[in-house]
């Protein structure tokens, strides 16, 4: 009895702490979003608008390694027998997401625009067999800064 009494508190304290941790990251990402929501960011080609005077352009990334909690594997374990839509893994892979776009933005804080915005996920497994350890996503792109004499003209 005392053993399913820790396995019980054990998992109720994942559960807790696990949501306190993932509420508080979306409410950081929610947060640095608004701040950079002035950055343009496409996963276009070309800039967004008539653009003629850009002086300078280059590769920039973001990157995250985000930890599966107990509970969310546990969870995941669960939905396996029954099938169907793992959620839990999902609002990992939302914040992974969001957090990598978020350091790339941070990367290059004078860009006017990120072009060619690609987004690159995968799975690092942790032990034998095939659980999930950690997500790691990589979000990378051009970041396209415009000339002075551009500025002016758009201002104007």
């Amino acid at each position: 009895m005392t053993n399913l009494a820790i396995v019980c508190t054990l998992i109720v304290l994942g559960y807790v702490f696990g949501k306190l941790a993932e509420t508080r990251h979306y409410h950081s990402i929610q947060e640095r979003e608004i701040q950079w929501l002035s950055l343009a960011t496409t996963s276009l080609k070309k800039p967004i608008g008539d653009v003629v005077g850009i002086y300078r352009a280059h590769l920039v990334q973001g990157s995250v390694v985000i930890s599966v909690d107990y509970f969310k594997r546990l969870l995941a374990a669960l939905r396996n027998l029954v099938g169907g839509p793992l959620q839990s893994y999902e609002t990992l892979l939302d914040r992974a997401r969001r957090e990598a776009v978020l350091r790339l933005k941070e990367s290059c804080p004078q860009a006017n625009q990120i072009i060619n915005l690609r987004i690159e996920t995968s799975s690092i497994s942790k032990g034998e067999g095939s659980a999930i350890g950690c997500v790691e996503v990589l979000a990378y792109g051009t970041a396209i800064y415009y000339s002075s004499d551009t500025l002016r003209t758009r201002a104007s």
